[in-house]
């Protein structure tokens, strides 16, 4: 046996099929009420009529209200511009009419520093280096790592120049020089600086 519909469609469609079979085939359906299932059919009906059209009113209306939104949004834009270089020289009178001054930005800690560099392993010209995070707390979040180099013994000329970059705590450098005693360094990075460096390793490859 079927079950009784759940959309409200079913429910108008099986209605309908129902007003128009008690209509045709009246003798066989002699408990039938098809006067009050076709009265109350024309209600939903109506009702259903009325929706569409404030529907459609109500779209109308908020495509208005949308429409007058935006012209109120610009005049304000307008005005509060040129409430700013009225009060220029004193912005703090902006909150007179509701506008705060746009703070400054917060500053940015620098990540803390890069713990336990360790050359993992090398050979040829390739070297693997490891480090651990800084520890928690010790300042801000790390973007990201740089790698620095230098030659030792250290001259005027050999100070640390960058050779890569890392978003682990580790990095693979290639082609780096061979039979020279070389110091790496790793420092974290985000957008408030650079941390102090890492303890120094030496390594010759």
């Amino acid at each position: 046996m079927p079950n009784f519909p759940r959309r409200e469609a079913d429910v108008v469609a099986l209605a309908n099929a129902m007003v128009a079979g008690y209509k045709a085939y009246a003798a066989d359906f002699p408990s039938a009420d098809s006067v009050a299932l076709t009265r109350v059919l024309g209600e939903y009906n109506k009702a259903k009529t009325t929706q569409i059209s404030m529907m459609g009113l109500a779209q109308t209306a908020t495509e208005t209200k949308n429409l007058r939104l935006y012209a109120l949004e610009e005049i304000m834009r307008n005005e509060l511009e040129k409430s700013k270089a009225d009060v220029d020289s004193d912005s703090k009178k902006l909150e007179y009419i509701g506008w705060d001054p746009k703070a400054e930005p917060p500053l940015l800690t620098p990540p803390g520093q890069p713990r336990v560099l360790d050359p993992v392993s090398h050979n040829a010209s390739t070297l693997v280096l490891d480090w651990k995070a800084p520890a928690r707390a010790s300042g801000g979040f790390v973007r990201n790592y740089i790698i620095e180099r230098r030659y030792q013994p250290v001259s005027g000329s050999d100070l640390w120049i960058q050779v890569g970059i890392a978003l682990e705590t580790e990095v693979t450098l290639r082609d780096q020089p061979r039979g020279l005693q070389l110091e790496y360094q790793v420092k974290a990075v985000n957008a408030g600086g650079e941390s102090a460096p890492s303890n120094t390793v030496a390594v010759v490859l």
